[in-house]
C-alpha cells in the first residue's frame, strides 16, 4: 500500500524559501510519477509541480520561476523547493504519486497528474507579508 508522508512546511515571511519533503513508502519509487498540489484558504486544489520516473518535470505556469520539483529514488523521497515565497503561496501542500503517470495537460510545459493513486497529509505554509 501506497504510503506518503510530506514535512518541510512552516511559517515563514514573504521572500522566504521553503524545501518541501514527501518520504514514500509501500511501492517502487522510480516507477511512479509524482506530483506537488496545494489548497490555499477558500480555494480549489490545483496542482504545481510534476516529476515523471526520468526526471522530467513540469510546472504550472503561476509558479515555474520559483518552485523546483526533484526526487531521490534511493531515499524514497519527493521534493519541492520554494523560493522567493509570497503570501498567495499561503496553502496546505499535498504530495500524489500515480503508477499510470496520467497527466490532464494545460499547456506545451504545464502537465499535473490526472488521477494519483495516493495522497499524503498535506503539510502546511504560512507565509506573512
Amino acid at each position: 500500500q501506497v504510503h506518503l508522508v510530506e514535512s518541510g512546511g512552516g511559517s515563514v515571511q514573504a521572500g522566504g524559501s521553503l524545501t518541501l519533503s514527501c518520504q514514500g513508502s509501500g511501492y517502487s519509487h522510480d516507477k511512479y510519477c509524482l506530483g506537488w498540489f496545494r489548497q490555499g484558504p477558500g480555494k480549489e486544489r490545483e496542482g504545481v509541480a510534476t516529476i515523471d520516473g526520468n526526471g522530467e518535470t513540469s510546472y504550472a505556469d503561476s509558479v515555474k520561476a520559483r518552485f523546483t520539483i526533484s526526487r531521490d529514488n534511493a531515499k524514497n523521497t519527493l521534493y519541492l523547493q520554494i523560493n522567493n515565497l509570497k503570501p498567495g503561496d499561503t496553502a496546505m501542500y499535498y504530495c500524489a504519486a500515480d503508477s499510470m503517470c496520467r497527466y490532464d495537460c494545460y499547456s506545451d510545459s504545464w502537465c499535473q497528474l490526472k488521477s494519483p493513486d495516493a495522497w499524503g497529509q498535506g503539510t502546511l505554509v504560512t507565509v506573512s507579508s
